[in-house]
C-alpha cells in the first residue's frame, strides 16, 4: 500500500481527479494529506468533504528556506511514498527536489519539452502548432524538466484562443495524470538514461480528438 501526498494552491482539479481515480479503480495507494502552500486554495474544501486530512503550510509565513524546512517536514511525517503536484505554484529548490529523486510527479500544461514555464497556451497559438496538450514527468531541479512518464495531445482549433485551448488540455489532464500516478503506484516505472520505461510496456501517450481520446 503506497502513500500519496498532494500538493495544491488552488482549487486543485487534477487532484480531485486524482482522488476520485484512486477510489473507483481501487488502487493499492492510501493519499495521506492534501496539503496546500495557501489557507484559502478552494481544492481543501474538497479534500476535506472526501475525509482526506488537509495541512497547510503557508508560503507568506515563511522565507523560501523555512518554507521548504516545515514541508519536508510534513510529508515526512505522513511517510509519504510518492509527491504528487497538482497546481502546486511553488519552484522547488534542488536540495528538496534531490531528497525525493523519483518520487515528485508534476504535469505540465504543455507537450514537453516545448513551451516550460508559463503562459503555456497563449504560446502554443503564437506559435500555430497544431497539437498541443500535457506532461506528467518526474521532478528534476530543472524547471519543467525531467524522464516523461506519460503525454496527452490535444488538436489545435482554428477558433481557439487560450482560454478555450486551456479547457481542452485541462480534460485530457484530468484522463492522463490518473493513469501515470497509478504505473507509479503498481510500481511499473523505472528511470533509465533520463527515460521512464514502464513494465509491460503500454502507450505512455494520449491523442484527443476534441474532448474524446482516441487511444
Amino acid at each position: 500500500m503506497r502513500n500519496l501526498v498532494i500538493l495544491i494552491s488552488g482549487r486543485g482539479s487534477n487532484m480531485q481527479a486524482l482522488v476520485r481515480a484512486r477510489a473507483q479503480e481501487q488502487w493499492p495507494a492510501r493519499i495521506q494529506a492534501v496539503i496546500s502552500d495557501r489557507a484559502d486554495a478552494p481544492g481543501l474544501a474538497f479534500a476535506a468533504a472526501q475525509r482526506i486530512r488537509t495541512v497547510v503550510v503557508e508560503a507568506r509565513a515563511h522565507t523560501r528556506a523555512s518554507f521548504e524546512a516545515a514541508l519536508m517536514e510534513a510529508i515526512d511525517a505522513l511517510a509519504a511514498d510518492f509527491i504528487v503536484l497538482a497546481g502546486f505554484m511553488r519552484i522547488l529548490t534542488p536540495a528538496f527536489v534531490a531528497r525525493y529523486a523519483q518520487r515528485i510527479l508534476n504535469i505540465h500544461p504543455s507537450l514537453l519539452p516545448s513551451f516550460p514555464g508559463l503562459n503555456t497556451h497563449q504560446r502554443a497559438l503564437e506559435a500555430g502548432v497544431q497539437l498541443h496538450g500535457a506532461t506528467v514527468h518526474f521532478v528534476t531541479p530543472r524547471l519543467d524538466d525531467g524522464p516523461i512518464i506519460a503525454q496527452a495531445a490535444v488538436p489545435v482549433m482554428a477558433t481557439d484562443d487560450a482560454g478555450t485551448l486551456a479547457a481542452r488540455v485541462l480534460e485530457a489532464e484530468h484522463q492522463l495524470y490518473p493513469r501515470a500516478l497509478r504505473w507509479c503506484v503498481e510500481g511499473r516505472l523505472s528511470v533509465q538514461n533520463a527515460r521512464a520505461l514502464l513494465t509491460p510496456p503500454e502507450p505512455q501517450w494520449l491523442i484527443f480528438d476534441g474532448n474524446a481520446p482516441l487511444v
